[in-house]
């Protein structure tokens, strides 16, 4: 059955713009970059420590986000982190906008949430002591 999550996809406004989020930003390794001129689209690969994957995409005229979080669909994307200050303080130095810390009432991790370059919503979940492999 299934193993893990491979990858999601995001389909991006200004590729130059979203790449530099995701590389410089939030420091994913460039696995692959395509343009794909048939479709006037760039497909960038980018990697997570533990493998996990981003497939970047770029398209022309692509609609807008018609609504916010509670829609049906894909709520957000989360990141495992170790020591949630020090990213928030490294995202804050770059000049991303980062929501307050809370707990999960459930788990009592703590995470937060910000956005990237297209209003996507991303959290950070803090997991205590267990660095990505």
């Amino acid at each position: 059955m299934l193993l893990s999550l491979h990858h999601a996809a995001i389909i991006c406004s200004d590729y130059t713009r979203s790449k530099a989020f995701y590389t410089d930003v939030l420091g994913l390794e460039v696995l692959a970059e395509n343009y794909r001129s048939d479709r006037g689209s760039w497909k960038l690969d980018l990697g997570l420590p533990d493998g996990a994957q981003i497939e970047l995409f770029s398209f022309p005229d692509t609609p807008e986000r018609l609504t916010r979080p509670e829609a049906r669909g894909l709520r957000h994307l989360a990141f495992s982190v170790t020591d949630i200050d020090a990213v928030i303080a490294r995202f804050e130095a770059r000049g991303v906008q980062v929501e307050p810390v809370r707990v999960d009432e459930y788990t009592g991790q703590r995470f937060t949430f910000f956005r990237d370059p297209d209003d996507l919503p991303l959290e950070l979940y803090e997991t205590q002591g267990r660095a990505p492999q």
